[in-house]
């Protein structure tokens, strides 16, 4: 999830607009590969809940975006003019041998990155598991509104990201029972990230940062209470 942060400022440097960026940063943490397999490790099938609502949030929430944008409420995006030929040195110069020893460097370096963020999430859910009672769980992180909204503060304040955090939700789960807790806690780590508001505030402007928890946290407690209703 971090990447996707660096990924996501190229893109609006690129000329991307805000709509679409903020539709990828929320959208990326969830949908992509990597996580998708440790959510179907955790929780089964029923990631794909997790993965379909994450994809709807994101959506909605650039639609949103769109609005704002339109009504002059956010930053206006970033308008790029090409001045100069577009040239694919890279692509027509295209050295097998090179770009695989640079995809297995890159992947090496990705995979010691996310290991240590799963390791950390494993090491806090497995104290969850052991040390916190059962009770505590029910009657502070509990299938209740106010429970979720707990939830919310408690993954906005330990900050784990995407990698760390599926071992800790899957542990909520195995706690409270119901898949609104857990899927409240996966997003909030993306809809409350200090660090992603802060690029968005510093790279695109501060209204488009302050928007972001304004519109995401009521659409992701809606969802969790769905979750926790009907799953």
């Amino acid at each position: 999830s971090h990447g996707i942060l660096a990924i996501s400022m190229q893109l609006y440097k690129k000329g991307a607009g805000i709509p679409a960026v903020i539709t990828f940063l929320l959208a990326s943490p969830w949908a992509n590969l990597p996580i998708t397999i440790l959510l179907f490790g955790f929780f089964g099938i029923k990631a794909l809940w997790f993965i379909f609502a994450a994809m709807a949030i994101a959506m909605f929430t650039g639609f949103i975006y769109m609005g704002l944008d339109k009504f002059g409420l956010i930053e206006k995006s970033k308008k790029i003019t090409l001045t100069s030929k577009i040239e694919w040195t890279n692509i027509k110069n295209f050295n097998f041998r090179n770009s695989l020893s640079g995809v297995t460097h890159g992947a090496i370096n990705l995979s010691n990155m996310v290991l240590w963020w799963v390791l950390i999430g494993i090491t806090v859910a497995a104290f969850i598991g052991a040390y916190v009672p059962e009770h505590l769980f029910m009657k502070y992180l509990g299938p209740s509104f106010m429970g979720l909204f707990l939830t919310l503060v408690f993954a906005t304040i330990i900050e784990v990201c995407s990698e760390g955090s599926s071992p800790i939700a899957f542990e909520i789960f195995n706690k409270v029972g119901t898949f609104g807790n857990p899927f409240v806690f996966l997003m909030a780590g993306v809809i409350t990230d200090y660090t992603e508001i802060g690029l968005i505030w510093s790279n695109i402007g501060k209204k488009a940062a302050i928007w972001l928890p304004i519109i995401t946290i009521p659409l992701v407690l809606l969802v969790g209470w769905l979750f926790n209703l009907y799953l």
